[in-house]
């Protein structure tokens, strides 16, 4: 990552300084040597240990927002900390995939803190990549904000379609490619050797499960990049923003899993509110290049699109839990 930085730097109207960049970046390696060390002995992870943790990460940003208001003003916090919440609840998304993945392979709980890990390393480097890349097409021109709408309606229908239709998530991961094209590269042991991702057996360099679902996390880190990136460009165009607000967001992933892992089967609405989410930055994103080229047509502000993100996701919590409860008195009625 360490080219990420110079790169995103020279973008336009950027609050990331390279010496603001080489804070940040230093910042981030230390929080995640202190997660790996953390994790080094697999153990359960208490409730108590996973709010904790939860605490931690949710008032980074906060700190880290207050610090962008003192320093460089009201617009560049209030587009830091939309950017936050609209990736904190696509990251809330990723959770259940995370989840449909320790599942199917098994993982012992002792070392799913350590897979959540690996998966969060892996999508901060997949976001740095994705990020550079954005940056890129926003200097070649203003059409690239139709192409990243364009890629935020596509999986807002192919989310609210699945939401709709009441398709589940759940499918066959050893039909995965990148599951099918290791097996075949490699044989794979039939039981977890703690965090160990090859040993030795009869011979011959073997992966673990521990490998196998690691790869398996990485492939949908690298389709959660493609619907998160476009969405927080949408929100703001500064790297460094769009950047910061994806490393917080996934961060606390890890302890966040364990604090929601039996809340997240309840919010049974929370796909149709991220389908609604998306849709909205994308006609943001399409009335910003509208805007560019005919100025008559309206923009939407940041403090209106926080306000909107934020009752949709009330809306969504609310409406999930009063489904929830529902389901709940029915069932006891019928008894």
């Amino acid at each position: 990552m360490s080219g990420v930085p110079s790169a995103l730097a020279a973008a336009p109207q950027s609050v990331g300084s390279p010496w603001l960049w080489a804070v940040s970046i230093g910042v981030l390696l230390v929080l995640l040597v202190a997660d790996f060390a953390v994790t080094h002995r697999p153990h359960e992870v208490s409730l108590r240990e996973a709010v904790g943790w939860s605490v931690f990460y949710l008032a980074l940003p906060l700190v880290f927002g207050l610090g962008l208001w003192w320093w460089f003003g009201t617009d560049q916090a209030l587009e830091f900390f939309a950017g936050f919440v609209v990736e904190k609840s696509l990251s809330v998304d990723n959770l259940f995939v995370f989840m449909l993945l320790l599942t199917a392979f098994a993982v012992p709980s002792a070392l799913v803190q350590r897979v959540l890990l690996y998966g969060i390393v892996g999508a901060l480097v997949l976001r740095g990549v994705f990020i550079a890349m954005g940056a890129a097409l926003l200097q070649a021109g203003t059409w690239a904000f139709l192409v990243f709408g364009a890629i935020l309606f596509a999986t807002a229908v192919k989310i609210l379609r699945e939401a709709l239709g009441g398709d589940s998530v759940e499918r066959d991961v050893s039909q995965m490619r990148s599951v099918r094209l290791l097996r075949r590269l490699m044989p794979v042991t039939d039981e977890y050797h703690g965090a160990r991702l090859t040993v030795r057996q009869a011979g011959r360099r073997a992966l673990t499960p521990m490998t196998v679902v690691v790869v398996a996390v990485f492939a949908t880190d690298v389709v959660f990049a493609v619907d998160s990136v476009p969405a927080v460009y949408g929100i703001t165009e500064d790297p460094y923003l769009v950047f910061t607000t994806n490393a917080f967001a996934l961060l606390g992933l890890r302890a966040l899993y364990f604090v929601l892992r039996s809340v997240l089967s309840k919010l049974v609405y929370l796909n149709h509110g991220l389908a609604l989410i998306l849709a909205f930055i994308g006609v943001k994103l399409m009335l910003h290049w509208a805007h560019g080229i005919w100025p008559a047509v309206p923009e939407i502000t940041t403090p209106v699109s926080l306000s909107v993100i934020l009752l949709i996701l009330v809306v969504v919590t609310v409406a999930s839990l009063r489904s929830g409860s529902r389901a709940v008195d029915e069932a006891s009625h019928g008894r």
